[in-house]
């Protein structure tokens, strides 16, 4: 049966298909469910791969390759057989690498609050001492960037994602002529949540950027660099080398972590930067704590071996997480393109899928889907302060359900979306 675009449909008819999926909705409506795809999170499958972690003879999380014995003091920038194993995955040298604990959130919370109150290099004014301080936010992103940036008051700016990145004419414009621009959240590789990688003139724009602040930093938050699922993965320029060609290494401040690779609450997290500002952060965190967990940053070098150890598990996760996204591509290709309502990028990683529907259906579809049982992140979110301009964009995470109850969710948000739009539709004619 072919299936008409609701943008091509008289009064009438949205009328009668607005009847029909009132009935659909109420019909799964009335079925007791509990489904949830409100956050990123890894399936127990995927963490069962990491389950060897925990099975290491403790004889070999003692000593270092040099001797250092991580059950005591010393080593405040990580061991150095673990700096080398992210420094490796991330093309970089062991001096520009700290490992943090298990979150790269925190560490990111972390500089910015150094910022704020020390500044970001010797002889700098703190952040917090300059009046109003602002950061780019490129949109849809990540909501957590943006609730560190609400917490301390910052004020946060929309910049839109293209197909290749950030709009960086607009990055230009605001980062060259306003000094009070300190920032920019960047997940440069399989985007959160549109799934978009930037491409290699996005990358060298951002290492040629000359800032109108000389406390200027780039937030470069590399959270899916070894997530991606398709047999073809999305090749990101590395950032340092871009900016290595422009002298302009001071200016970023990279994170990556484990947190999807091995265990969310007990991984571990990285800060990659500049040997100048490490050498500053690590006077600065001399004083914050004695460093992270040693034992558990060996107990990976031991699982992991080397960076082909990291992409061999990795393949192993892109086998669970592919058919998930499978499920949702084809559901959304079957129910929601041939009606018009709707879009949507393809990734080939990461862990999410941006819905963008249309304008003011967002939080619409989010309530009814919430009614019926299925537990969405709040429309909004992938936008500073939760307010999406046009209501329409939606963040669908995949990988935490099973693939019946990820099917079941996806049907039923395809009939919340066609509803939500057939309301936004009929009020117009």
């Amino acid at each position: 049966m072919t299936v008409k675009s609701y943008l091509d449909m008289d009064a009438k008819a949205l009328a009668a298909e607005y009847e029909a999926v009132s009935k659909e909705y109420n019909d799964l409506k009335s079925i007791s469910r509990k489904l949830d795809m409100s956050r990123g999170k890894p399936n127990p499958v995927q963490l069962d791969l990491s389950m060897a972690l925990l099975d290491q003879a403790p004889a070999t999380l003692i000593v270092t390759r040099k001797g250092t014995d991580v059950r005591n003091y010393g080593e405040l920038a990580g061991v150095d057989e673990c700096k080398q194993l992210f420094a490796d995955l991330l093309g970089l040298e062991q001096k520009n690498i700290i490992m943090g604990g298990q979150s790269s959130l925190n560490l990111m919370y972390d500089s910015v609050v150094r910022a704020l109150l020390l500044g970001v290099y010797k002889g700098s004014r703190p952040w917090g001492q300059q009046g109003t301080i602002k950061f780019l936010c490129p949109v849809p992103g990540y909501d957590r960037h943006f609730a560190i940036c609400q917490e301390f008051g910052i004020e946060m700016i929309n910049i839109p994602m293209l197909p290749t990145g950030p709009d960086m004419d607009m990055v230009k414009e605001y980062v060259e002529s306003d000094p009070q621009v300190k920032g920019i959240w960047c997940v440069p590789k399989y985007s959160n949540p549109s799934g978009i990688t930037y491409s290699d003139d996005t990358v060298r724009a951002f290492a040629a950027l000359r800032p109108a602040a000389d406390d200027f930093r780039i937030f470069w938050d590399n959270a899916y660099i070894v997530h991606g699922f398709e047999d073809e993965d999305d090749k990101l320029l590395n950032i340092f080398d871009a900016c290595r060609e422009q002298g302009t290494e001071d200016m970023v401040y990279e994170f990556t972590s484990t947190s999807k690779v091995t265990f969310s609450g007990a991984g571990l997290a990285v800060l990659a930067a500049s040997e100048g500002n490490i050498k500053f952060l690590l006077k600065q965190m001399g004083i914050q704590t004695i460093g992270y967990d040693k034992i558990n940053q060996l107990r990976h070098v031991n699982f992991f071996k080397n960076v082909d150890g990291i992409y061999a598990h990795m393949k192993k996760h892109a086998a669970l997480v592919r058919p998930k996204f499978d499920c949702v591509l084809h559901t959304l290709d079957q129910e929601i393109a041939p009606r018009g309502i709707g879009s949507w990028y393809r990734p080939r990683g990461g862990y999410f899928v941006a819905f963008e529907g249309l304008e003011g259906t967002a939080s619409r579809c989010v309530t009814l889907c919430k009614e019926a049982g299925l537990v969405l992140t709040p429309a909004g979110a992938p936008f500073p302060y939760g307010k999406d301009p046009r209501d329409n964009v939606i963040r669908i995470a995949p990988t935490y359900p099973d693939i019946p109850s990820l099917a079941a969710a996806v049907q039923l948000f395809c009939v919340a979306a066609r509803l939500a739009a057939l309301e936004v539709l009929m009020a117009d004619k």
